[in-house]
Parts: structure tokens; sequence; C-alpha cells
């Protein structure tokens, strides 16, 4: 799977704090945009997607692994695609250890025969967002 090899290329990067390899995943651009999955919203243009990866990169926060716990899927259509599913990121700050369920979509785009990310949303669901709990019956 083309996409999912280069997500996987870029969350090795993530993991390894590596700057450039993080940066080189992204289409640069002031319209490249970011879904965050926290304390933020979201994060537009590439100016500032980096700034906060160096931030990041600065923190206590060190990502042990991602593992697709649903898919990934994806699908390709010229030089646009998108790849997506369920992860489990382990994490380790300071002493503590943990592991943090997410949705992750990037739509990508080919640049210079590599995939770069265009769009980037990880989030996770509300446990109840219209306090009615789950609307889909069993």
């Amino acid at each position: 799977m083309i996409l999912s090899s280069r997500i996987e290329k870029f969350w090795d990067a993530v993991k390894q704090k590596n700057i450039r390899g993080i940066e080189d995943a992204y289409v640069l651009s002031e319209q490249t945009y970011v879904i965050l999955e926290g304390p933020r919203f979201s994060t537009l243009g590439s100016t500032q997607i980096f700034k906060g990866w160096k931030d990041f990169s600065a923190s206590p926060i060190n990502l042990q692994s991602m593992t697709w716990v649903e898919g990934p899927i994806e699908e390709i259509n010229g030089t646009m695609g998108w790849v997506g599913g369920i992860t489990d990121i382990a994490i380790l700050v300071g002493d503590k250890e943990f592991t943090t369920r997410f949705r992750c979509t990037f739509v990508m785009s080919l640049v210079e025969d590599d995939w770069k990310i265009k769009h980037e949303h990880v989030s996770a669901p509300l446990e109840d967002p219209y306090g009615i709990g789950d609307w889909l019956k069993t």
C-alpha cells in the first residue's frame, strides 16, 4: 500500500523527532491544513505546522509506536489520494506511559514523485456529544 507506507515513514520521523523527515512529509504550502487531536483545533499553513512540530520535538512527549488497529484503508485517484483508519499511539511523557486511540486520515498529493500530506485529521470521538448516548440502536 503506497500511501500507508509513506505515512509509516512519516511516523518513523515523528518517533525520532527528526524535523527534516517530518517536514518532508508535508506539501509545502500555506494552504496545507491539519486538524489536531488537541489542545488546539487546527493549524493552517506549513510555516505554522513546522513550528508546531519543532515545539513538539522540544517537548517531553515521546511517541513510542503507532499501530493501525483498523485499516489502513487507502485510495489513489491520479495525483491525490487518502489513507485512513484507527490507530493506537503509545506515548511516553516523563515516566508515564500510556496508549491513546485516534482516528487518523491523511489526504495526500503527489509532489515530485513523493506522496505528501496536504490535509491531516487526527481526532478521538467525544464520549457523548449530544447528551443522548449512541443513537445507533442494537
